[in-house]
């Protein structure tokens, strides 16, 4: 993989990171995988890379994630981009999911970080994970298959899945937001509301809103090329845009958020329940009328 030189990453991030990881351990992991024949099984053939996938890089990397090294480097390097524990950062999405899911889709799920901790908080879901880079697949299926799970992978665009309408109870992204434009955003969570049914929840994780806005320096150290129009914006806006309701956004460890939406009960459904609330409070739990006193 190449980088650029000139980025603040890797001027002098990434040399202090090099210290703690394994460069030769990783060119070993890179070089013990056939990435062709891995891609290949695990893309989808027809599909076309959006322009604002492909055209750019990320983290310096030219050809962002379309390449076997920046997946192969891609873990080691985000535990030390979510301070102060990355498994802690991605955990406090987990414990924002009510109820239990039955079918849950994470979009952009990358190496499968979330995704594991999902089908670990809820072994008996089905689960699958999303992702624009067949590179990046090829990863979360050995962490799955190394921790014993059964999670479906696949190769495709979170703003336009193929996936049937109202066939999820939860749809989660992580750091997947500041790396979309805006516009590419709140397509996906247009998609994210089509995809599930009525009740389902909708959680994203990704970098604090507010405080890179108030900390501008932070938005130049990986070379993001949309995390600045990501920062002036607002995940809730986009949330409501979308017709979720119940939006709220919570603070991570002050440098990520985790917003969640619900999408509303069929109007049908509602009233049913209105019904039921009112046949419960008018005769109490066991369907007897209160005494009147």
């Amino acid at each position: 993989m190449v980088n650029r030189k000139d980025t603040l990453w890797e001027q002098f991030l990434q040399p202090i990171v090099g210290i703690f990881i394994d460069g030769k351990q990783l060119r070993q992991l890179y070089e013990s995988i056939d990435w062709q024949r891995e891609c290949d099984r695990l893309s989808t053939p027809d599909l076309v890379y959006p322009d604002y996938y492909k055209s750019q890089n990320f983290h310096g990397i030219e050809g962002g994630y379309l390449n076997g090294g920046a997946a192969t480097s891609y873990d080691p390097i985000t535990q030390y981009a979510l301070p102060p524990n990355e498994t802690w950062v991605r955990q406090e999405l987990i414990d924002r999911i009510q109820g239990t899911p039955r079918r849950i889709l994470d979009l952009g799920c990358g190496t499968g970080s979330t995704t594991l901790l999902l089908k670990k908080a809820f072994p008996e879901a089905e689960v699958i994970g999303l992702d624009l880079s067949p590179y990046m697949l090829v990863m979360a299926e050995r962490k799955a298959e190394a921790a014993g799970v059964d999670i479906q992978w696949r190769h495709g665009k979170a703003e336009e899945t193929g996936l049937p309408e109202a066939s999820f109870d939860l749809v989660t992204a992580s750091l997947l937001f500041h790396e979309t434009p805006p516009a590419v955003a709140k397509s996906i969570l247009r998609e994210s509301f089509r995809l599930l049914k009525g009740g389902g929840q909708v959680l994203i994780l990704d970098g604090n809103q507010r405080t890179l806005r108030q900390v501008n320096w932070l938005t130049e150290v990986f070379e993001e090329p949309y995390i600045k129009a990501y920062a002036t914006d607002s995940v809730d806006a986009w949330m409501g845009s979308a017709g979720f309701e119940a939006v709220q956004t919570q603070d991570v460890w002050l440098l990520n958020q985790v917003t969640q939406g619900m999408k509303p009960l069929p109007v049908d459904e509602q009233v049913y329940q209105r019904t039921q609330r009112r046949t419960i409070d008018d005769f109490g739990s066991e369907g007897i009328p209160a005494p009147a006193y």
